[in-house]
């Protein structure tokens, strides 16, 4: 909530969608497979986690942003959580901003990868989490003129600050009418990078008036996975449609900002560090009591009934990478349908992304990859919507509110339940989440229904110790 209004107060982000229908898309039917593994690519070897950690919070793979000067003045007002130490320059600077020297030396701010891959859970803030509190649903569209206008007003056309501001406003501009949601709490960050790569060059990254392609109107945003999955994943996103190098699938961010494929090509060689420091990164324990005895008949009905897709854990963990078609997962679809017929899979196919070492490219599915469950207790909600909010309703499906509301309040955990304490019968709209909205359905993923009660809670008791 706290960094939400700050990140407001910034500016990344949003307008006005209606929903469209699928007319264009063909359901899947008679599925050729059920579930498909997705082979390893080869990663880099040898980085340095902690040159890696230091550059996701104080680099300058965003590349371009707003002048200190304005956000100094911010500073005071905003959240000092500590998570990691700053260096001079960052100092007082909240953990989700970075503050870096754009190429022409001016100082320059912008978000960092925290601002979306930290959360806060039973009172916790996590590095690595997904934030379920990110909410996208107000337009940022007015708020981008108003940066334009301040701009205007407070430097002249040939100050630094503007040519460091530069990059950064023209994508605000061409995204804020595109990442506008319809639920609290679901991230954008596919519309966001549709929205940025669409007015660049494939071959330089260079910024182009001309759309490369078009983006369908309604907005489909999705729950944000923990960054410490990736060091067990061979493709990223939940229909695993990331293939090939992780270093530059995970600098999706940069293409907010960056001027050129050049500056991109220097913040790839950082994310090998980026990508080492990952393997290092935990999730944090359960902080509850558990019950052992339940724990163990939960672990023993988790491997025989969900590790196949799951994996196993403990001494010897497996994870086997399996995206579940969706005629079987039957999950919300339309995610899935939405980045199968976007244009940026050929965009990015035939862009610097996929064209120069080492290459990454984008394969879309017809399904959902089985995620991995490390620290899953912290990661609420629940499905690649995020439209369920505790694992007993994931493993009950009639038990799913269509409607459900949180109180804003980060120490609202069930810990019966594991998830997040919600009202199901909503008294207003604020942190309610709506399942009857396209995109966002609750259902599908019936495996545990086949479960007795006690078995359903015995498996809840297991997970609380992954």
């Amino acid at each position: 909530m706290r960094k939400l209004f700050v990140f407001l107060a910034f500016a990344l982000l949003v307008a006005c969608n209606k929903y469209m229908p699928l007319t264009e898309v063909e359901p899947v039917s008679d599925a050729p497979w059920k579930s498909q593994v997705i082979p390893a690519s080869p990663q880099p070897e040898g980085g340095d986690p902690v040159a890696g950690l230091d550059y996701l919070i104080h680099g300058d793979y965003i590349g371009s942003g707003v002048p200190m000067a304005i956000m100094r003045k911010q500073a005071p007002t905003m959240p000092q959580d500590s998570l990691y130490p700053r260096n001079a320059l960052n100092e007082g600077m909240p953990y989700f901003m970075t503050a870096f020297l754009a190429p022409n030396g001016a100082e320059t701010v912008n978000g960092n990868c925290f601002t979306c891959h930290s959360g806060e859970v039973d009172g916790q803030l996590v590095l690595g989490l997904g934030d379920s509190w990110s909410d996208y649903e107000k337009s940022m569209v007015v708020m981008g003129q108003g940066m334009r206008i301040g701009m205007g007003l407070k430097y002249k056309k040939e100050d630094p600050e503007v040519a460091a501001f530069k990059d950064f406003g023209r994508y605000f501009k061409v995204m804020a009418p595109k990442i506008k949601t319809t639920q609290p709490g679901a991230n954008p960050a596919f519309r966001l990078a549709e929205a940025c790569m669409m007015h660049r060059d494939p071959e330089d990254l260079t910024y182009v008036d001309e759309p490369q392609y078009e983006m369908w109107d309604y907005n489909i945003a999705t729950d944000t996975p923990p960054l410490w999955n990736v060091k067990k994943k061979n493709a990223l996103y939940y229909n695993g449609i990331g293939r090939g190098s992780m270093p530059k699938l995970l600098l999706q961010a940069s293409v907010l900002g960056v001027p050129d494929s050049t500056h991109s090509r220097k913040s790839v060689e950082a994310f090998k560090d980026v990508y080492a420091w990952l393997q290092t990164l935990e999730p944090p324990a359960y902080p509850g009591e558990v019950d052992e005895v339940m724990a163990r008949e939960g672990e023993l009905l988790f491997n025989d009934k969900c590790a196949g897709c799951h994996g196993t854990y403990g001494a010897e963990e497996t994870y086997p990478n399996k995206v579940i078609h969706l005629d079987v997962v039957k999950t919300d679809r339309l995610y899935a349908d939405y980045i199968r017929q976007s244009g940026i899979v050929e965009w990015y196919n035939k862009s610097w992304f996929a064209t120069s070492e080492p290459k990454s490219y984008f394969q879309p599915t017809d399904g959902y990859v089985a995620p991995p469950l490390d620290g899953i207790w912290a990661s609420a909600p629940y499905l690649h919507n995020g439209s369920v909010p505790t694992i007993y309703e994931l493993l009950d499906s009639k038990s799913r509110p269509d409607r459900w509301t949180r109180s804003g309040d980060t120490k609202a955990y069930d810990h019966e339940r594991l998830g997040w304490l919600y009202d199901p019968e909503p008294k207003n709209k604020q942190w309610t989440f709506d399942t009857t909205v396209p995109g966002y359905g609750n259902g599908g993923h019936t495996f545990g229904d086949k479960l007795s009660d006690r078995e359903r809670w015995a498996v809840v008791e297991y997970l609380k110790t992954l």
